[in-house]
């Protein structure tokens, strides 16, 4: 069984037989033998996963192609969005003045 790692750039191939650039979330599960992708947030078995061929060491994300490139700066930009939600406060409202009818004496 073939184990890949989180964070291993692979290619998918779904049942319609299209292969999908992706990567590991999470390692194989030596139990279920079914690896974490994230495409679709999928559970997969390994024979439908293959190291892709532009990876050169174990971490290699392989953005030379055009595509590859914009799944990143997609996946980029929706993290730094959930970053800059999850970050805001509400800022405190500002207190009303009361108004002063007369000065005790």
């Amino acid at each position: 069984m073939q184990h890949y790692h989180q964070n291993a750039s692979v290619i998918y191939t779904d049942n319609k037989g299209r292969q999908i650039d992706t990567f590991v979330i999470f390692d194989t599960d030596r139990q279920t033998g079914l690896t974490h992708i994230n495409h679709e947030n999928l559970k997969v078995p390994a024979d439908q996963l293959a190291l892709h061929d532009k990876t050169v060491c174990q971490y290699h994300l392989p953005i030379d192609d055009a595509f590859s490139f914009e799944m990143i700066k997609k996946l980029r930009l929706k993290y730094a969005d959930l970053d800059r939600k999850t970050r805001r406060k509400e800022a405190p409202k500002p207190m009303t003045k009361m108004m002063v009818l007369a000065n005790a004496s």
